[in-house]
């Protein structure tokens, strides 16, 4: 359990698992109003194999806010800053919800630390979401601050945070990273390393947004052939009974992630 000065931030990140030579670690990056305590059980799996670097990003968890505003393309600097700081110029990045989304940044942003990427339930455009989540994230802010203590986030920043009477903070910085609209349309054609969606069948965006994605990756554009020549170096899960709360609990995460990243 440490913490680096990145970009302004005293981030706090943990580092499991011991270097092996030519084992290429892996970073997973949480959710919103999250921090990397959710990956517990796919860390300790990890771990068993390669470095896991697990982090709380700027206002979550254990690492305090800044005088910075929260985006996505500053989260991803922040972790590129810290791979630099722990001397790793390569990694395997997986991404949940908005970790998902730094995740994508990260590879667009800084290409040559990727070596494979994983994307859990984010997608590359904001008009993809069902649009009652659309709306949803445009509500986040101080307003609804109160309404969220006593939820499980707010448990779980009541525990871990410096300042837990920061969560209103938290909760603002939440809104100005997930509310703004996007399309990664151009810039994720671009891609070179290989990507692993993984989408819930009852997510917050419906199935046919994980096989657009797919598709702009080039994938599912032709049969693969008898020989698999068809087959790109992309993949696409759709995890059936999933929503987007459950993708991590699900007992099909572990057995898609693992031979992507073997």
């Amino acid at each position: 359990m440490s913490y680096a000065e990145v970009n302004g931030l005293h981030l706090y990140y943990e580092v499991q698992g011991e270097r092996q030579e030519g084992a290429v670690p892996v970073v997973l990056l949480h959710g919103s109003m999250q921090a990397g305590t959710v990956f517990s059980p796919l860390s300790s799996v990890l771990a068993g194999s390669r470095p896991v670097i697990v982090v709380d990003f700027q206002a979550h968890g254990r690492t305090s806010d800044i005088d910075r505003p929260m985006r996505l393309e500053t989260l991803a600097d922040d972790i590129a800053a810290l791979l630099a700081h722990l001397d790793m110029p390569l990694a395997d990045v997986l991404g949940y919800s908005m970790g998902g989304g730094v995740a994508l940044r990260l590879a667009i942003q800084h290409p040559r630390l990727i070596r494979k990427l994983v994307v859990v339930g984010f997608p590359f455009a904001s008009a993809g979401r069902h649009p009652d989540i659309q709306v949803g994230l445009k509500q986040l802010g101080p307003q609804m601050a109160g309404a969220l203590v006593g939820s499980p986030p707010h448990q779980l920043y009541s525990q871990l945070a410096p300042r837990p009477e920061d969560w209103t903070q938290l909760i603002t910085r939440v809104g100005e990273a997930m509310s703004p609209e996007f399309d990664w349309t151009a810039e994720i054609t671009a891609l070179e390393c290989p990507v692993l969606l993984i989408y819930g069948d009852a997510d917050m965006f419906p199935p046919q947004q994980g096989a657009d994605f797919f598709a702009l990756l080039g994938g599912g554009r032709r049969d693969g052939g008898w020989d698999t020549s068809g087959v790109t170096p992309h993949r696409l899960a759709i995890l059936p009974g999933t929503t987007h709360d459950t993708l991590l609990a699900s007992p099909l995460l572990v057995p898609s992630v693992l031979p992507f990243l073997a």
